[in-house]
């Protein structure tokens, strides 16, 4: 870590960053030119933002961070006329704006008509946003899977296994970008600990239309802010909640603001009996518990200089779900996660045309399998970890009707992989596989990046066009240069945008156990191996859609995907553990459509309703990974469904306002059943391998399972909510909410095992309980 953070110093003069939020700073005045201290309402609906906040005593606020689109700033200050005006944020660069009162001459008020803050008619491409009302007022969550939860509700991603999302049917290619640091390693329950969504202010979720200062995980990017605006004084909030499988979790978190200064602290924890997804429905050994803890400073050195430190450590612990015979053996599986990481983020601003940023990023993750002696049919050790030196700099140019972004990246990891395993039941390998065997190596994974991009706009047309050229240099050494365009014309008299979006994609492989299954050791597994190196993956997505707003209450956003890459990624897992291999096929092409109704409010309802359409084959043969014994019998021809190829996906929920401190929702979940692959000995009728799964999995699993069609039987979900605002006052609110997830009680069978993947049940009906303290 010292030479990490040697090199951080060094290297830190020369380098700058950006992301792609902007900054708002409102000054109020009277008509004399006096500050005025006040509180501003600050909406928009298609953000999902809406915030009340006070100018300070210079009459200054400052909004940082907030998603590109437009706002309405509104201001009741008693002797004074009623403002309400619409301010577009569309740069990173910081947008001045100064709002000046008058002296309101009685039963008279100032109102500049609201704009329609449900679309942005300058966004060039199409982007999900979850801002702060679907994160207060989101369903309670099993411990660990908050933010996944919130990104699974939006069109076009699923879970598979153990709430791992995938995101138009691409395997463990999302990134998510926290506070301007992409993080490229799996961020699921099973292989890292997870930010609490108390703590996120907003998200942005992209699956087209990518900027091109994102690479190297390019299934979906999810944008990740955590970081506050500054109020005067000290602020906090405190959640504590619980419910079913003995779940319990508390947050809390503080800031502070004096002067040009502000802190913040927070700290959560959480436990629960049903951390990962069980592979049976008793579930069995399927305990957990995670914490995580944060602090943030940030200081206004100058008017033009800002410095930002943040340092997080989270922390998770628990077991992994046993099938029937291995809980009456008395097999115990365990697994933790341990992550430590510091952003540094300095922002200097040369002219209201201008601006330039740096980022910098260490972090040290540690990732521990156990199995004790009973294991069966294998006993499995693994210790795993990474060091990591993040680097982002660029540089923002506002010139007339363009905004031009200029970076390079550069990210310097270093795994080390530790696997050990002793086979306690040898009569489920071949006879020829070693009873024991041991892997330890390390190498340095360096990749770098660089990008250009400009956002034009041309009265009603914008365009975003921009290039990104990647170099990975692993197990491989490659490179790729990536045309990114993202073009939208604005019908303002029907209030519609059409957009199309072209995004040329490189994505690196998965770094879990890749120096593994890249060994010559490992062919020592099985005298019939096949090994092959993973090769990053290259491919073209295109999206083409429109958003329209209706009685400028409802927006309706509709797309056409299509996907086409080669070398496409995918895994293979060792049972049902969460060790996993990287593994890639010749091609894959994947294309649907999604649709989405937004409605924030109207009368006393709001909610949402969402459809997604997808259909994705890969195409034979193996191009990557390691292989051993029958797996090696994969086809050389021919195409078979990805594994998330769910053709149907519904998610819904409508909300009603009940009285003003009281309100009910109810929400609904469709999902037609992912495909599986189920080999039958070919002596055996298709009734009698079936038969043979119930003694491993039960007989409720079994009737989940369509083995003619080689699906899984669609499940369909019902949820309610209530929630109410226990005590309202200036400094104080508290409020409860109540959910109940699966009220319909179906076996969840999200996975069936197969070839590449373990069995996975969602959740059985449950109950859970919040309790918001904000003050």
């Amino acid at each position: 870590m010292g030479k990490l953070v040697g090199f951080f110093v060094l290297s830190s003069s020369l380098l700058f960053a950006q992301s792609n939020t902007g900054e708002l700073r409102l000054r109020v005045t009277d008509t004399s030119g006096l500050a005025v201290k006040t509180s501003i309402q600050i909406v928009s609906e298609a953000n999902q933002y809406r915030r009340v906040l006070s100018t300070d005593d210079q009459g200054v606020l400052t909004l940082l961070h907030l998603p590109y689109g437009v706002y309405q700033v509104e201001i009741k200050e008693p002797g004074f006329a009623e403002v309400s005006q619409s301010v577009d944020v569309h740069s990173s660069i910081p947008t001045e704006y100064p709002v000046e009162l008058k002296v309101a001459a009685p039963s008279e008020s100032l109102t500049v008509s609201a704009a329609n803050t449900l679309i942005d008619p300058d966004q060039a491409g199409s982007v999900n946003r979850v801002g702060s009302d679907s994160i207060q007022n989101r369903v309670s969550s099993i411990p660990g899977r908050s933010i996944q939860d919130l990104v699974n509700s939006q069109p076009g991603w699923l879970y598979e296994g153990n709430a791992v999302l995938h995101p138009r049917g691409s395997e463990y290619q999302t990134q998510f970008v926290v506070d301007g640091i992409p993080l490229t390693d799996n961020r699921s329950p099973s292989f890292g600990p997870q930010i609490e969504a108390d703590d996120v202010q907003s998200m942005n979720i992209y699956t087209a239309g990518i900027p091109a200062e994102y690479g190297r995980k390019m299934g979906g990017v999810v944008e990740i802010n955590t970081l506050q605006d500054s109020q005067p004084g000290f602020h906090g909030k405190v959640v504590l909640s619980g419910g079913s499988f003995e779940s319990a979790g508390a947050f809390a978190q503080g800031q502070y603001t004096w002067g040009k200064n502000t802190f913040v602290a927070s700290s959560s924890g959480g436990m629960t009996s049903h951390y990962l997804n069980p592979v049976v429905v008793q579930n069995y050994t399927n305990r957990g518990t995670l914490g995580d803890f944060s602090t943030n400073y940030q200081r206004d050195l100058t008017p033009k200089d800002r410095l930002t430190l943040s340092l997080r450590h989270e922390l998770s612990r628990y077991e992994l779900p046993n099938e029937q015979v291995q809980q009456a053996a008395g097999q115990l599986q365990t697994a933790d996660n341990l992550e430590t990481m510091g952003i540094v983020s300095c922002q200097h601003t040369f002219s209201p045309n201008m601006l330039a940023d740096l980022k910098g990023m260490v972090r040290d993750n540690a990732n521990d399998f156990y199995s004790n002696t009973k294991s069966t049919p294998i006993e499995i050790l693994q210790h795993n970890r990474f060091r990591e030196g993040y680097f982002k700099s660029s540089i923002t140019i506002s010139h007339k009707r363009h905004e031009i972004k200029a970076g390079v990246e550069s990210d310097n990891l270093f795994p080390h992989e530790n696997f050990n395993y002793n086979i306690t039941d040898p009569t489920q390998f071949d006879s020829n596989t070693p009873l024991t065997f041991t892997f330890m190596a390390h190498r340095p994974d360096l990749e770098q990046a660089g990008y250009v991009q400009d956002l034009i706009r041309l009265t009603n047309w914008t365009v975003s066009a921009g290039v990104r050229w990647d170099h990975y240099q692993f197990i491989l050494n490659r490179q790729a240069l990536e045309p990114r365009l993202a073009i939208s014309r604005f019908f303002p008299s029907a209030n519609v945008i059409i957009h199309f979006s072209y995004d040329r994609v490189f994505q690196t492989p998965s770094f879990e156990n890749l120096l593994l299954s890249s060994a010559t050791a490992a062919t020592t597994l099985n005298p019939i191996s096949l090994q092959l190196p993973v090769a990053p993956s290259e491919g073209n997505y295109y999206e083409a859609g429109l958003a329209k707003v209706f009685f400028n209450k409802i927006r309706l956003d509709a797309n056409y995907f299509r996907r086409a890459v080669n070398n496409f990624a995918d895994d293979d897992q060792i049972n049902n553990t969460t060790i996993r291999f990287p593994i890639a096929f010749r091609k894959t092409i994947i294309y649907g459509a999604e649709a989405k109704l937004d409605w924030p409010v109207w009368k006393k309802f709001s909610g949402f309703l969402s459809y997604s359409y997808e259909l994705g084959n890969a195409f034979n043969p193996v191009t990557g990974g390691l292989f051993l014994g029958n797996d090696t019998l994969i086809p050389s021809t021919g195409f078979f469904p990805v594994s998330q190829d769910q053709r149907n996906t519904v998610r819904g929920r409508l909300r009603y306002q009940v009285a003003p401190r009281l309100w009910v929702a109810g929400g609904l979940q469709f999902d037609s059943g992912l495909p599986f692959e189920f080999q039958c000995d070919p002596s055996l009728t298709l009734d009698q391998c079936v038969a043979g799964e119930v003694p491993t999995y039960g007989q409720q699993v079994v009737d989940r399972i369509n083995f003619t069609r080689g699906r899984i039987y669609p499940t369909f979900q019902v949820s309610a909510s209530a929630g109410a605002d226990l005590y309202k006052s200036g400094r104080l609110d508290m409020r409860f909410q109540v959910d109940g997830t699966n009220l319909t009680n179906v076996v969840d069978v999200i996975d069936f095992g197969g070839l590449f993947s373990g069995n996975a049940i969602g959740p059985s009906r449950s109950v859970a309980m919040r309790l918001t303290t904000n003050f």
